[in-house]
C-alpha cells in the first residue's frame, strides 16, 4: 500500500479523537476521519507508516445505519465536534464502549459498567467559549476555533454548541475591530492587540461575562466598546481586560482589570450559589454537571458523620454540593482566585463545615496526611493528565473507605485505576457521562473501595 491508492474499507471502530477505524486484508489499521462504524467506502491512502495508515473517504458505497447529515457549515474544519455525522445514540454507544476499553485493556480492571448519563440537550448547552481573534490573508477580521491540530483560525458567526446571544457578542467585537480598526494578535511576530474573546454564561440567572484578552493592558476606544455591549445585551453582569504579553498558546494572562460590573457572574448549581470569575473551573454543561454530581453524590454516600477531602476542588463546586451531607469538607486547588471563589461560594451558601487549601493536590494530600487528617471519603476531579501514581499512593495511605474519581479522559482513568488496585482500593463500578455532546470528550465517574 502506498500514498494516493485507492483501497476499499469497512469502518469497524472509532478512535478517540472521532476517526473511523478500518483494516485492510492483511491487517493493517487505516484512520479514516468523518467515517462512521459500518461505513463501506472507497478510502484514498494519505500516508502509511509500519504499522498503519491514514486516508479520507473517496466513495461512499454502502452508509453506515447510524449516518446522518450534519447541520453545521463549520463541521470538519474547525477543531470542535466529532460526531455530527452520526446519530446520537450511536454516539453514546461509542463513547461508553471507549470507557469500556480503557478501564478493561488499560487498566486491567473488570468491573460493573453503568449506562452512560446521556445529554437531554446535545445543542446550546455550553456556558463557555474562547474565541482567537485574526485576521486570514486578506485581512479579513476572523473569530472562530482553530482547525484541528493547527492555529489556522476558522471564522465561526455562531456555533451550535453555544448559546445563540454568543453570537451576538461575536458580531458586536466583529463590528467593533472593523469599524475602529483594532490590531489583531499576530503568533508569529508577537504583536497586535486583540488575542481572544471569552465569554462565560450564567444558565440559571442569565448572567453574561465578556473577556477581552489583550496583548497589553487594554484597547483603544475601548469606551465605545463597552458602550456598544451594555446596550446591546441587556443580561450583560461584567467585562473584563486580561492581559497576556507572553509568546503562549495558553489563553489567560495572569492579570485581570475589570471595566464593566464586579469581575464575576453567579449560578446556581445542585442548589447552590456559585460565583465564577475569569479564571475559575466551571462546568462547562451545567445541566448535565447536575447529573455527574448526583453520581458522585450517590457514590460517596455520606450520612453525614463523613469527613471528606475534596482534591482538585476548583470553585469548590462537587464538595459544596456534599457539604449538608458530611461532617467536615476540605478542598484542594493550586489555582489562588479559584480558592478565594470557593471560600466566597461556602459563606454564600451557608456552608461552614468547608474549608479551603491553595495548594498541589499531590503535596497538600500528604501535608494532610502528615497531619493525622483522615478522610473518610476522598473526592478526586483531576485535569487530563489525571492524579498520577504518587498522589494515588498518598490517598491510599489516608485509607479513606470510599474514593470517588471524577475523570475528562478514560485512558489516565484506567491508568489510575490500575494505581489505585495496586495500593489495595478496588473499583467497585464505573458511569459514564456524556458532558460533551457532538464532541470526541467523554466524563466518567469511578467508585473505589478498600480492600
Amino acid at each position: 500500500m502506498k500514498k494516493n491508492d485507492l483501497i476499499p474499507l469497512t469502518i469497524t471502530s472509532a478512535t478517540a479523537e472521532g476517526s473511523g477505524v478500518g483494516r485492510t486484508a492483511d491487517g493493517m489499521a487505516v484512520f479514516v476521519p468523518l467515517s462512521a462504524i459500518g461505513d463501506e467506502l472507497t478510502v484514498r491512502v494519505l500516508k502509511v507508516k509500519k504499522t498503519y495508515a491514514f486516508g479520507k473517504i473517496e466513495d461512499i458505497l454502502t452508509p453506515s445505519p447510524a449516518r446522518i447529515t450534519p447541520d453545521c457549515a463549520c463541521f470538519s474544519q474547525c477543531g470542535g465536534c466529532a460526531w455530527r455525522h452520526i446519530t446520537y445514540a450511536e454516539e453514546c454507544r461509542v463513547k461508553q464502549q471507549r470507557v469500556r476499553d480503557a478501564v478493561e485493556r488499560v487498566g486491567g480492571i473488570q468491573t460493573v459498567f453503568r449506562p452512560m448519563i446521556a445529554c437531554e440537550r446535545t445543542d446550546r448547552y455550553r456556558n463557555k467559549a474562547q474565541f482567537p481573534v485574526g485576521k486570514d490573508r486578506d485581512g479579513k477580521t476572523q473569530i472562530g476555533f482553530y482547525a484541528f491540530h493547527s492555529h489556522r483560525i476558522i471564522d465561526c458567526a455562531d456555533c451550535a454548541l453555544q448559546p445563540e446571544q454568543f453570537a451576538d457578542v461575536i458580531r458586536v467585537t466583529r463590528d467593533f475591530v472593523n469599524t475602529y480598526d483594532v490590531s489583531v494578535y499576530d503568533e508569529s511576530t508577537g504583536k497586535g492587540s486583540l488575542r481572544h474573546l471569552y465569554i462565560r454564561h450564567a444558565e440559571v440567572t442569565d448572567e453574561l461575562m465578556v473577556c477581552y484578552v489583550v496583548n497589553g493592558g487594554g484597547l483603544k476606544h475601548e469606551d465605545v466598546l463597552l458602550q456598544a455591549l451594555r446596550s446591546q445585551l441587556p443580561n450583560l453582569k461584567t467585562v473584563i481586560f486580561n492581559s497576556n504579553r507572553e509568546k503562549t498558546n495558553v489563553v489567560l494572562g495572569s492579570k485581570n482589570r475589570v471595566a464593566f460590573g464586579d469581575g464575576f457572574i453567579e449560578d446556581v448549581l445542585c442548589g447552590k450559589i456559585f460565583r465564577i470569575s475569569p479564571f475559575s473551573f466551571w462546568q462547562v454543561n451545567r445541566a448535565q454537571a447536575e447529573k455527574l454530581y448526583a453520581k458522585a453524590r450517590e457514590y460517596a454516600a455520606l450520612t453525614g458523620r463523613e469527613h471528606v477531602l475534596d482534591l482538585y476542588c476548583g470553585t469548590g463546586t462537587i464538595g459544596l454540593t456534599m457539604a449538608d451531607s458530611c461532617a467536615s469538607l476540605i478542598g484542594v486547588e493550586i489555582i489562588a482566585d479559584a480558592v478565594r471563589d470557593a471560600e466566597q461560594n461556602a459563606l454564600r451558601n451557608g456552608v461552614k463545615n468547608a474549608r479551603f487549601l491553595c495548594a498541589d493536590a499531590p503535596a497538600a494530600a500528604e501535608q494532610l496526611r502528615q497531619e493525622g487528617i483522615a478522610p473518610d471519603v476522598v473526592i478526586l476531579d483531576p485535569p487530563r493528565k489525571g492524579c498520577g501514581e504518587a498522589l494515588v499512593k498518598t490517598v491510599a495511605k489516608m485509607s479513606p473507605s470510599r474514593v470517588v474519581y471524577v475523570s475528562c479522559d478514560p485512558a489516565t482513568l484506567a491508568r489510575d485505576l490500575k494505581y489505585f488496585a495496586e495500593n489495595g482500593y478496588q473499583t467497585a463500578e464505573v458511569t459514564p457521562c456524556d458532558m460533551f455532546s457532538r464532541t470526541a470528550h467523554v466524563e466518567s465517574v469511578a467508585l473505589l473501595r478498600r480492600d
